[in-house]
């Protein structure tokens, strides 16, 4: 997005700077004026009274001063005294720069008075002609005064100086008086933004949601002359990555009024009722302006359910934000015209009062998008790039399955980048597969040093992945697979179309786990060994299993019951269920990945032949593709028609133009939180 300039109606304007010259003549002057007084100072000896009246006597004294106030004696030489030798090393010794019109000493005395009877009783000693006499004044003293009066002034200036320059935007304690104000960034006609609702594809369903309210805004009659009334927030969810913040952005863009934006972790400070006080502070900015939009994105920062894993005796001040949050949603007129966007992926940890509706009216899910999406996404992404004519956004599409927007651009940026490093004039196809297979499986590393017994495991591991799933009717058609090391740890993977399905059933899922199992049972096939290469495989296996047991309902013993709460899963503490029952989920999830492991072996026994051409294929190209395999072991004996087909068939027979295609009927899972979109199986080292 295009960088976009802060509103001048919003943000500080931006202090003028200093007058540096004038700062650096009056500091000139104070150095000047103190290096003098240091300097003179610094000149004068301290003596005694007997040494003063040596020097009366011997005539080398031309100038004698009372200083009353301070009970001191100023004492100057003469100039002919000044080119004796005694005097002038001392007083070179003294001081390289004394004043040679003095004082040159100085006599530190208890009574000004007494010392005034004791001089006129030296001068009596001495011819009348010779007697110089005395002088007597009052000298305020700088230490005297700095410390009476002059600290306080000085402490005063500067303190009345970082008052103004921490009520500032800048200086050093920048925004300290302003801690409580709302640090939300407003885009109104000045500074408008770009992104439009064109920007955002494979999200219809939510973007007409959207744009209901943007023309609510624009042309209120419409829907008020029927009786209805603005909404007062909307909640964007989904997983991340999807799009919600963009969205976000193309309802600014196409708004056209005042739009506020700011994050949920904005409103947190270290100090107490600063959230609160922020959260005020922005309703009333958007009062002023309304009718305008807020949107806050990471509200779940604020909104999190109060009271809950929350320790006795801990700052409450995220509460109090939510409060007043709660308050200030609920609290302006329904006339007022301001509504609240926000967006979060952890719907699950908002608290109920904020979910509710009078506060946010609407929750729009957006969820991954489906093929069509994909392809939607893909065009969008793939107009600033200079392509190939090879490209097709629906092959591509296709070969993402489960992949975010976000995702997406990834991909297509990735393949941007191996096509300029490869010195190409277009992004082809294969920039495109790498690409995918760049961000599933992570950086190829030809160069890892691998052991030929390493790598003739990894070889049969990933060629019992592709046999098992080759032969297993429900099992998804497999795309590739690649014994070539990526990512961290990941030593050689197999990579799967799966079909785009919202409900999966019992014989699904087995025939899953046994292909997810094919690499162990491999390796102890070939080798009547095991390795730890399949602590990916085993993971998910197990999650698989217990998902079904205690989770779907799938396991005859435990029965149709599910022990997920999706209201309380972040903050059970205890297990809902008796440690019988545990038992006895514990053991039906043995039973289950054991049963699908007897059942590989068996498979990849009767396959034997088929799982050594694969692998010693594996061991000598190091990549095999689907056609690959059919040349090798024949075509996979169960003839059905992948989503990449199906779709095309659809649109063949349609206007490419036309509405987006239901692809998997009006039934949708309520919890799908263990069955995503299979991308890729990796063996790990």
């Amino acid at each position: 997005m295009a960088d976009i300039k802060k509103s001048k109606n919003f943000m500080p304007k931006t202090p003028d700077k200093p007058n540096f010259q004038l700062w650096l003549i009056v500091t000139a002057v104070i150095v000047l004026v103190g290096i003098t007084w240091f300097n003179q100072r610094n000149t004068v000896i301290n003596i005694t009274k007997s040494r003063f009246e040596e020097i009366y006597l011997a005539s080398d004294v031309a100038k004698v001063m009372i200083i009353r106030n301070q009970n001191r004696i100023d004492v100057t030489l003469k100039e002919t005294a000044l080119q004796n030798e005694k005097y002038k090393s001392e007083l070179e010794a003294n001081s390289p720069f004394f004043n040679p019109t003095g004082p040159h000493y100085s006599i530190e005395v208890a009574s000004a008075e007494k010392f005034e009877k004791d001089f006129e009783e030296l001068e009596s000693k001495v011819p009348e002609d010779q007697r110089i006499g005395y002088s007597v004044k009052n000298e305020e003293s700088w230490s005297n005064w700095f410390g009476s009066f002059g600290f306080l002034i000085i402490l005063f200036v500067f303190f009345w100086i970082m008052m103004r320059r921490m009520s500032g935007p800048s200086g050093p304690g920048g925004q300290i008086f302003n801690v409580g104000k709302s640090k939300a960034q407003l885009f109104d006609a000045e500074n408008k933004v770009k992104i439009t609702f064109d920007n955002v594809a494979g999200l219809d369903e939510a973007k007409e949601e959207i744009q209901e309210i943007v023309e609510f805004l624009k042309n209120p009659g419409k829907f008020t002359k029927l009786g209805g009334k603005i909404p007062k927030g909307a909640l964007l969810v989904g997983p991340p990555g999807t799009g919600k913040t963009l969205l976000a952005k193309a309802v600014a863009g196409e708004a056209g009024v005042p739009f506020f934006t700011l994050s949920g972790s904005d409103f947190v400070e270290m100090f107490v009722g600063v959230g609160a006080a922020r959260v005020r502070d922005l309703f009333k900015q958007a009062k002023e302006k309304a009718p305008c939009i807020i949107f806050i994105d990471e509200i779940d920062a604020i909104g999190r359910s109060r009271g809950k894993g929350q320790m006795p005796g801990s700052n409450d001040e995220r509460e109090n934000t939510l409060n007043s949050l709660l308050v200030e949603m609920d609290g302006f007129g329904t006339d007022s015209g301001v509504i609240v966007l926000a967006a979060t992926n952890r719907p699950d940890v908002l608290d109920s009062a904020l979910l509710r509706p009078g506060r946010f009216d609407r929750q729009i899910s957006i969820d991954k998008p489906d093929i069509v999406g994909r392809e939607a996404i893909f065009k969008v992404h793939l107009a600033p790039i200079k392509t190939g004519d090879d490209i097709d956004p629906k092959k591509l599409a296709a070969q993402t399955p489960g992949f975010a927007g976000a995702e997406i651009a990834n991909v297509c940026n990735e393949a941007a980048l191996i096509a300029a490093r490869r010195s190409k004039t277009a992004v082809d196809m294969q920039d495109f597969q790498d690409a995918i297979d760049r961000v599933i499986g992570g950086l190829e590393k030809r160069n890892k040093i691998i052991s030929p017994e390493e790598k003739k495991i990894v070889a049969y591991h990933e060629a019992g992945h592709a046999v098992a799933g080759w032969f297993l009717e429900h099992a998804d058609p497999l795309v590739k697979v690649s014994i070539v090391p990526r990512g961290i740890a990941a030593l050689g993977y197999a990579q799967y179309l799966p079909k785009e399905q919202f409900l999966y059933q019992t014989e699904q899922l087995i025939d899953e786990m046994c292909m997810t199992l094919g690499g162990r049972a491999a390796e102890e096939i070939i080798f009547s060994k095991i390795s730890t290469g399949a602590l990916s495989d085993l993971e998910r296996v197990t999650k698989m299993a217990y998902s079904m047991v205690s989770v779907y309902g799938m396991n005859d013993k435990i029965g149709n019951v599910s022990f997920y709460d999706s209201k309380s899963a972040d903050y059970r503490m205890t297990k809902p269920y008796s440690e019988t029952t545990a038992e006895t989920i514990d053991e039906e999830v043995r039973k289950l990945v054991a049963s699908a492991y007897e059942r590989t072996k068996d498979l990849l026994k009767g396959k034997k032949e088929e799982l050594e051409t694969l692998a010693k294929e594996l061991l000598e190209k190091e990549i095999l593709f689907q056609s690959d395999l059919e040349k090798l072991i024949g075509k996979r004996p169960f003839a059905k028609e992948t989503t990449y087909e199906a779709y095309t068939k659809k649109v063949d027979k349609k206007d490419p133009n036309a509405p987006k295609v239901e692809e998997n009927g009006n039934g949708k899972a309520e919890h799908t939180e263990e069955k995503e979109p299979v991308k890729v199986k990796e063996t790990e080292d």
